[in-house]
This record gives C-alpha cells, sequence and structure tokens, in this order.
C-alpha cells in the first residue's frame, strides 16, 4: 500500500500547518481511497509551533493576558507539558506580525514588552523549563520589551529611569541596565529558545536590515534600528560578560532573545530541528513512498532553518522523494538546491494574491490528487 507522509507548515495569511495537511490529506484520499497518509502539521518556531508541540506532547493550554505590540490587551494561549513542569511561549501569539495592522507597522515604535509578560506568567506556574518560540514577529527592540516585563530596569546616561516599555527608536538612550530583578525571576529556569531564522542579530543578514523592510521600516528606519541594536548589544555583552551579537539565532524576532541569553540560563536551537524531534519525523519518513511538504512562499530563507529545507533533507537522507507544495515562488528560489524532487504552485500567472488565497484548500486537494497520478 502506497505510504505517503504529509508535513506541511502553515501558509501564513491563509491556512494553518494542520489545515494545510487536512486539505492535502483529502485530496490524496480522494484520489486513492486506499492510500496509507501520515498526517503530521510541521512548524520552525514561528506561526503554530505552540499547536504542534502540544499535539505532539499532550500538553494543554491555559490562557493569558498580555500586551500586544501597539499596547493593546490581547488574551493568548500558553502551553503546558511533561506533567506541567515544561511551559511553551509562542511570540507570534502576542507579537505576530498579524496582530498589528498594516498602518501601525511602525518597528521603531513596537515592543515585546507582551511577550515578556507571558513568560512571566508561565514561571508563575512553577515551571522547570520554557521553550520559547520565536518567529514571524511585527517587532525589532533586541528583546528591550520583554526584558523589562520580567523586572530589567534601564537607566540613562543621568542615571534617569527610562520609560517601560522603551520603543526601539530609543535604545540608544540606554547608558546602564539593573537586572537583578530579572536574574532572580528567570535562574530557576533552564530557556531553550526556538528560532526560525539563524541571522545574527547585525549586518547584512541582521535582525533591522532583512527583516526591517518586511515589518514596516523604510531604509532611515532600517539604519537607526541597526544603529540602536548595535548600541544594545554593546549594553547587554558589557553587563552580562560574554559576546552575543554573532550567535547564530540572535536575529531571529528582531533579536528578541539577547536579554535572556545574557542573563537567564537560556540557549538557541532550530524550531524546525526541535519540532521534527518532537513529532518525531525522521522515524516517520523511513519507508515511505513520497513526502509531501509546502509553506506559503519558497525562496532562499525556505532553505535557511524552514520546514520545507529541512524535510527535504529528511527526505534525501531517507532516500524518499519529497516534493513541495507551496503558494508563491520567489525570485531567489532554486528548487533543485534545495533537494525538492518537484516544486507545485498554487499562485496562477496574473492572479492576485487574494485569489491565491481563497482558493488554496481547493487546490491544494486538487494538486495533491495531481501529484499522485504521477507516482
Amino acid at each position: 500500500m502506497t505510504r505517503v507522509v504529509v508535513a506541511p507548515d502553515s501558509f501564513k495569511g491563509s491556512l494553518t500547518a494542520s489545515e494545510v495537511a487536512d486539505a492535502l490529506t483529502e485530496g490524496l484520499v480522494a484520489a486513492r481511497p486506499h492510500i496509507r497518509v501520515d498526517r503530521c502539521p510541521m512548524a520552525d518556531g514561528g506561526e503554530g509551533t505552540l499547536d504542534v508541540l502540544l499535539t505532539a506532547r499532550h500538553g494543554r493550554r491555559r490562557r493569558a493576558i498580555a500586551h500586544t505590540p501597539t499596547g493593546d490587551l490581547h488574551e493568548a494561549d500558553l502551553g503546558l507539558i511533561d506533567q506541567a513542569s515544561t511551559a511553551i511561549v509562542e511570540l507570534a501569539t502576542i507579537a505576530g506580525l498579524p496582530l498589528v495592522p498594516p498602518a501601525q507597522r511602525r518597528p521603531l515604535e513596537l515592543t515585546t514588552f507582551g511577550v515578556g509578560e507571558l513568560i512571566h506568567a508561565a514561571i508563575e506556574s512553577q515551571v522547570e523549563r520554557m521553550i520559547l518560540a520565536l518567529g514571524g514577529s511585527a517587532t525589532i527592540d533586541g528583546g528591550c520589551g520583554l526584558a523589562q516585563a520580567l523586572g530589567l530596569k534601564l537607566l540613562d546616561r543621568s542615571g534617569r529611569m527610562l520609560p517601560s516599555p522603551l520603543p526601539p527608536a530609543r535604545l540608544g538612550d540606554v547608558a546602564r541596565i539593573d537586572a537583578n530583578e530579572l536574574i532572580a525571576r528567570t535562574e530557576s529556569v533552564e530557556f531553550t529558545v526556538a528560532v526560525d531564522v539563524l541571522n545574527t542579530l547585525l549586518g547584512e543578514n541582521g535582525a533591522a536590515r532583512v527583516f526591517g523592510p518586511q515589518k514596516g521600516a523604510d531604509a532611515e528606519a532600517t539604519a537607526l534600528l541597526e544603529t540602536n541594536l548595535a548600541h544594545w548589544a554593546d549594553v547587554l555583552e558589557h553587563a552580562g560578560g560574554r559576546p552575543l551579537r554573532s550567535e547564530p539565532g540572535t536575529g531571529a524576532a528582531g533579536g528578541a532573545a539577547m536579554p535572556l541569553l545574557a542573563f537567564a540560563p537560556a540557549s538557541i536551537v532550530p524550531g524546525v530541528d526541535l519540532v521534527i524531534d518532537a513529532v518525531r519525523l525522521a522515524d516517520r519518513i523511513v519507508g515511505a513512498d513520497l513526502v509531501i511538504t509546502g509553506e506559503g512562499k519558497l525562496d532562499r530563507q525556505s532553505m535557511m532553518g524552514k520546514v520545507v529545507g529541512a524535510v527535504a533533507r529528511l527526505g534525501r537522507a531517507a532516500g524518499v522523494r519529497c516534493v513541495a507544495v507551496v503558494g508563491t515562488l520567489g525570485d531567489d528560489c532554486d528548487a533543485s538546491a534545495a533537494g525538492l524532487d518537484a516544486v507545485h504552485v498554487l499562485a496562477r500567472a496574473g492572479e492576485d494574491l487574494a485569489a491565491t488565497i481563497r482558493q488554496t484548500p481547493t487546490r491544494l486537494r486538487e494538486i495533491a490528487s495531481t501529484i499522485l497520478a504521477r507516482i
């Protein structure tokens, strides 16, 4: 019997990973009723990571109120696994780009304060470990807001206390920090920071220059963010006593992990690797006839810590063909270099994005049937 592993990421702005997997599975079964489909929704540390991990680890949810990057109160989910000894906090649930209306996407003003509030709520549950999933953020504040919500105090050159949360436009005003409260609050919790990209904090591949324009920053704002993040890194590294800015992954979510890396028991891991282990994807691929993965847009970043690239590598290692179903292709996409056997694109020539999004479930089912016909 043909066995197909369906392991997609979400199609951001359209469908969750679970919904993508459902549509592909429906198409496969409709074309070949006796096919065996192993449905395995995926995530990479960004949107949907909480849901995937809770399902894989049989966890439970609790809700907490926190501030979005624009300062609005919002109810968000936390996860508890391992008999409630480990918490899962997903940045995208409180500071994700979809929570900020396009007209308010001004990263010089937006902060991760709400993420720190969720972390604080999880710590109060007496957890021993925490998975912090970083990805899909609207913010580029170097984790300053997150740290202030956990007790970090910031002072200017005159020794005056700076406001909380401090907007990224004013990171350059920070001259000294008091991390005693943050350290006391986090020292008994082991943090695993799951990132969706491995970019460093600064430079051509850093948080501001690569992701600033995607989050609403123009050239002037991007330059100021880069300058202020460099100053913020200076302050954190001096206070924490070790270099941080060049570590892979420190650029994820606008540098949100930086204060935790400086003052808490924290380490960075690729989010997709953490999810792969949790869902046992490598074992599930072995012996399959085909693997189908996918995401909203396939581009160069897809091969750098994202789901599609990771699933393709597992398929190659197991000697199993791997195809991707994607919404659109980026200009810098090279499917052959990614190790994919084929790429199927939902968008049609001349069609606008809104039309593609409306038709996504139907087209996923149709393409799944087409893929089966070819094997």
